[in-house]
């Protein structure tokens, strides 16, 4: 009998360790993306991450938005977690990126599985697979399904044949089996794998986290590729799961939750229903979202404030009429001043976004744009400026030359829609960037006046903070990206009870390589703000002091 028992021991342990050694791991790759584009947590990584695991994947994720990237570290972390698949999503302007560290992987192991998606490679797949011989595969469209029937097929062998949703090398070749006929039921999606998450670093840096409550968009704006990527017909996700997960995010720490929705008030009904679930848990939550200026109601927005909205953000995109039937829009400029009176009425913050450069735009338009912007600021909307950025996919883009439309760049890097990359016949490049410079000086100037204020000691707190606020982030983001607490946040302490006072001013010595260093007031004050409120923590062990990010998992 101890015999039997032995050897069952035996087999079971054996296969566990066949079980552990064959498990199919996946890297996931988040590139660098700008701290000004107001980055938040990678939800769609984080989705992908859930889908994988509950398919029994060994998964990690690597966010270089909030972590540096240089070659020597990440081929470390590829020799510890020997992935099988290194996957990489990307948006045009992160492409570059994305595509040199697939290059890199592909460089440390070439049998191992290189997968992109994400919208720019979905629709430039075949071009992108003949550039770039190191990809092996692109995922098109929703990758959820698609990924994890990848790893499945990795492990067998790799018939992509039968994957739908994806195009793949095969020898001199290049094979597409279609779009997926059927997008995903969002209510069967696991919730997202957050605990992957360097989420610690995102609330250190002051960013919102974002979820979402629906995909998929009914509208055919020329400029974007929403509708093409997740689909025309909007899927709800159940209002009590929406909440429950709102109400898990509450307790995360981060200032704000971000509803990213493409249009979150597409159906009144679903958004109402969201709100009342809220009020009904009495869940005391900030949060904001997209929507369109002729899907807004007095009802809706009184219901969104009540439930803890403070902010809707609409895209306005033109202060001219035919531009926005010309872009397919859809919307007036009396349905803009309506809904910012609405909410106004309520409470609810407006704000607006304006795309200049797009298809008949002229010097006269552009000036009725801008005008029309400083009609919706008296009424106390915040708004800002966009230059067109044609991305792959966009019928801006595949129309171009019937609508007008010069593109002068295809360095997919160009594509931050910050500075010019197209042309219309009477509005130029120069023309365009004139107007983002002068509103980038025009903002300068006001933090310089505030600067001046205060160092005259005549700024009130409030006054100030736009300011305080803004280089307290640039100096965590710039440890952050220098991994500055990882390299010189450990050190021996001669007296382990030493005062927290005590310790931040060793922190900052440790920190600053130079005496006098001007940036002593910056890092005291940034590092205290981190420290209070739990974003920067410290353990000592013995005679040794570790800091580290809070809530980071890495």
């Amino acid at each position: 009998m101890v015999v039997i028992l032995l050897r069952a021991r035996s087999f079971a342990r054996a296969l566990f360790l066949f079980l552990m050694v064959n498990v199919m791991r996946c890297l996931l790759i988040n590139p660098f993306y700008p701290l000004s584009e107001n980055p938040s947590p990678p939800l769609g990584l984080a989705y992908l991450a859930a889908a994988l695991e509950k398919a029994g994947v060994d998964v990690e994720i690597l966010d270089y938005v909030v972590f540096p990237y240089n070659e020597t570290d990440f081929w470390y972390r590829l020799t510890q977690f020997k992935p099988d698949i290194v996957a990489a999503t990307a948006v045009t302007m992160t492409f570059d990126g994305a595509i040199q560290i697939i290059r890199v992987a592909k460089r440390w192991h070439s049998g191992c599985l290189t997968v992109m998606g994400g919208p720019h490679v979905t629709f430039c797949a075949e071009e992108t697979l003949s550039a770039y011989p190191e990809l092996d595969i692109v995922v098109l469209g929703e990758g959820e399904a698609t990924l994890v029937e990848i790893a499945d097929e990795a492990g067998k062998g790799g018939k992509w044949k039968e994957i739908p949703g994806l195009v793949y090398r095969l020898g001199d070749s290049l094979v597409s089996t279609g779009k997926r006929l059927h997008p995903i039921d969002v209510n069967t999606l696991n919730v997202p794998a957050r605990h992957l998450l360097a989420l610690g670093r995102y609330r250190a840096l002051g960013m919102p986290i974002s979820m979402t409550t629906s995909r998929g968009c009914p509208y055919a704006c020329i400029f974007c590729v929403g509708r093409k990527m997740v689909g025309a017909k909007v899927r709800y996700r159940n209002p009590v799961n929406v909440v429950e997960e709102m109400e898990t995010l509450a307790g995360y720490g981060f200032c704000q939750i971000n509803i990213a929705d493409d249009l979150f008030t597409a159906n009144a009904h679903h958004c109402l229903a969201v709100c009342d679930e809220i009020l009904n848990r009495n869940l005391k939550v900030k949060w904001t979202s997209f929507a369109r200026v002729d899907t807004v109601s007095r009802v809706v927005l009184q219901r969104m404030k009540d439930a803890g909205c403070h902010a809707v953000s609409f895209g306005i995109e033109s202060g001219n009429a035919d531009i926005l039937k010309t872009i397919r829009k859809g919307i007036t400029l009396d349905q803009v001043i309506e809904a910012v009176s609405l909410c106004n009425q309520v409470g609810l913050m407006p704000h607006g976004s304006f795309i200049l450069g797009l298809p008949g735009e002229t010097p006269e338009t552009l000036k009725e744009t801008l005008a029309f912007g400083e009609k919706l600021k008296k009424q106390g909307v915040s708004y800002g400026f966009h230059l067109l950025a044609p991305f792959p996919g966009t019928w801006v883009r595949q129309k171009s030359a019937e609508l007008g439309i010069t593109i002068l760049s295809n360095d997919w890097s160009d594509y931050h829609a910050n500075r010019a990359i197209v042309e219309t016949p009477s509005v130029t490049r120069g023309m365009l960037d004139d107007i983002v410079t002068g509103w980038e000086n025009d903002f300068n100037r006001y933090l310089g006046l505030i600067a001046q204020r205060m160092a005259a000691g005549e700024a009130s707190e409030e006054e100030a903070w736009p300011l305080v606020n803004l280089e307290r982030t640039i100096t965590l983001y710039d440890l952050m990206m220098e991994a500055a607490i990882e390299k010189k946040g450990r050190w021996t302490i001669g007296t382990p009870a030493r005062q927290a006072g005590d310790l931040l001013q060793d922190l900052v010595d440790h920190l600053l390589t130079e005496e006098g260093d001007a940036r002593r007031g910056k890092l005291v004050s940034a590092l205290s703000h981190a420290i209070e409120n739990g974003f920067l923590q410290y353990t000592v062990t013995a005679d040794i002091i570790q800091w580290k990010w809070g809530g980071s998992h890495h």
